[in-house]
């Protein structure tokens, strides 16, 4: 087993392979983390103070291994123009879509980070994180992916259609989407980010040959962008990615999220023992409405079936609501109730 690690230590050793002290443990806190200090949902993802603030909180809390820049789908949508309502609790709503014909398209231009307001402030949150706690956590910032985005700006409905009816539409935007992104993304490695996060639900709910055509070569331009730029890449994909994730480990991703309902056993045999997975018990049925014991149980199973090259997660965001206790039965923290289990040596 390995000396005690620092958390980025961790993080990096497990992605090169190498021996660890314990598993990295990083769940996606976006609203939890927020309620945790008192504060709204809305007051995290638009204010860069709250969203530092709320994440140290809870790395500090449950020790743990990463920090995260995570917040809602909308800060580029809104840089492109996209009008929305903010609620207290719950992600923006859209007043209506960016895209609504082929005109709208030329809409879809180049945006500078510093005069977009809410990609600004995401940048402003990874600074604040990373010098807090930079130089011993991992600091996750985070891009929309080429079709999330796409579907963000167009609707998700018309998204489909676009990619049978008028793929030239979909191909000529996402071309843009991944330049601004890559632009976001430096912008965050250079206030401080060592890993960016990419989030491209969509890409779930599309066949394997259509994400082969479509995604691929977009997401691939992006993440070689990320690693040129010196940082890695986490690609999470929200959803059942079982008849994609082969393909989502060719785009050079340095870890796949893994959600729940696909087999950590059968994604490791699809995407082989080079990639990191994390992931991927039930965020809903186990860690919110479960017990500790049912938490730390789901873990456990995580574990033993994910192989080599594993941090461990809920398959996606903690909901609010969930137990503190449920939170500690798996994180390295007081209260874990899977101590022994993570200090397994990969």
């Amino acid at each position: 087993m390995a000396s005690t690690m620092t958390p980025k230590e961790r993080i990096y050793a497990t992605l090169r392979g190498e021996p660890i002290d314990r598993l990295a443990v990083t769940p996606i806190f976006m609203a939890w983390s927020a309620h945790f200090i008192a504060r709204t949902y809305r007051d995290y993802y638009l204010d860069a103070d709250v969203l530092a603030e709320s994440q140290q909180a809870v790395t500090g809390a449950f020790h743990l291994d990463q920090i995260s820049a995570i917040s809602d789908p909308w800060r580029e949508a809104s840089a492109y123009g996209m009008e929305f309502e903010y609620p207290p609790e719950g992600v923006g709503k859209p007043k209506e879509s960016l895209i609504r014909n082929p005109d709208d398209v030329a809409r879809v231009t180049s945006f500078e980070i510093e005069k977009a307001e809410r990609p600004r402030q995401r940048v402003e949150s990874v600074a604040k994180m990373a010098a807090a706690v930079g130089q011993t956590h991992s600091v996750l910032g985070w891009v929309e992916g080429p079709i999330a985005e796409y579907a963000d700006l167009r609707g998700v409905e018309n998204t489909f259609m676009d990619l049978i009816d008028k793929p030239e539409m979909y191909l000529q935007t996402a071309k843009v989407i991944v330049d601004n992104a890559i632009r976001f993304a430096r912008a965050q490695i250079d206030a401080g980010a060592d890993m960016i996060g990419i989030g491209d639900a969509v890409a779930s709910l599309i066949n394997p040959a259509m994400y082969e055509q479509f995604v691929l070569p977009f997401e691939t331009t992006l993440i070689d962008a990320i690693h040129e730029a010196g940082a890695t890449v986490k690609l999470h994909i929200c959803g059942n990615i079982a008849n994609n994730i082969a393909l989502m480990a060719r785009t050079g991703a340095d870890i796949i999220d893994v959600d729940w309902m696909v087999s950590l056993a059968a994604a490791r045999e699809a995407v082989g023992l080079d990639v990191t997975l994390a992931g991927n018990f039930d965020p809903t049925a186990v860690l919110l409405q479960g017990t500790p014991q049912d938490v730390a149980e789901a873990a456990r199973t995580c574990i033993t079936t994910a192989g080599a090259k594993f941090i461990l997660q809920p398959g996606c965001e903690v909901p609010p609501g969930t137990p503190e206790a449920n939170l500690r039965a798996f994180c390295p923290c007081e209260g874990c109730l899977i101590a022994d289990d993570l200090r397994r040596c990969s």
